[in-house]
């Protein structure tokens, strides 16, 4: 694929190359795991991203993480009652920012670190069998740092938002 266009829709079929998701991602397109993996370098146990069902170069987007009981850190939180660290939402919130970042112009060899956590407010617990939808939308990007607005709900409900702050770094 050399361009991708708006009608554009990528599934489980379509076979997608890094350098069209660097440059030419519509609105709105769908993002598997295999397409993820390609642009965040985080990995199991620590991918905390399952799909991306909406984003908008430059802007925003949309994710989702199935929550499951074989998740390893239900082992120790808590054995009797199951409930996602609040911490490892926040971290959702910001690989699936990190979506957004990878499209930024220049972002090709930099990695994004958290650089501060501001007005973080957990409304509900996340438990196994529940499904996080996932946004962030871009507030501010400079050349080294910037800061996104997350939002994390289960079936509607907010569970979690706050703003995330990031620097760059190289790789």
């Amino acid at each position: 694929m050399s361009n991708l266009t708006e009608e554009t829709t990528i599934t489980e079929e379509t076979a997608i190359d890094i350098a069209d998701l660097n440059t030419d991602i519509a609105p709105s397109q769908i993002l598997m795991i295999e397409d993820i993996q390609k642009l965040l370098p985080h990995r199991y146990p620590f991918l905390l991203v399952d799909r991306i069902i909406s984003f908008v170069p430059n802007k925003s987007a949309t994710g989702i993480k199935n929550v499951t009981f074989n998740e390893p850190f239900f082992q120790g939180h808590f054995p009797e009652r199951p409930i996602m660290p609040g911490v490892l939402i926040v971290e959702a919130m910001a690989q699936v920012g990190g979506i957004v970042l990878r499209h930024l112009p220049g972002m090709e060899n930099q990695l994004s670190l958290f650089a501060g956590i501001d007005k973080v407010r957990f409304r509900r617990p996340v438990v196994p069998g529940d499904r996080l939808t996932i946004t962030t939308e871009l507030l501010v990007s400079r050349k080294r740092f910037g800061k996104m607005h997350g939002r994390a709900e289960v079936d509607g409900q907010l569970a979690c938002e706050g703003e995330l702050m990031f620097s760059l770094v190289n790789l």
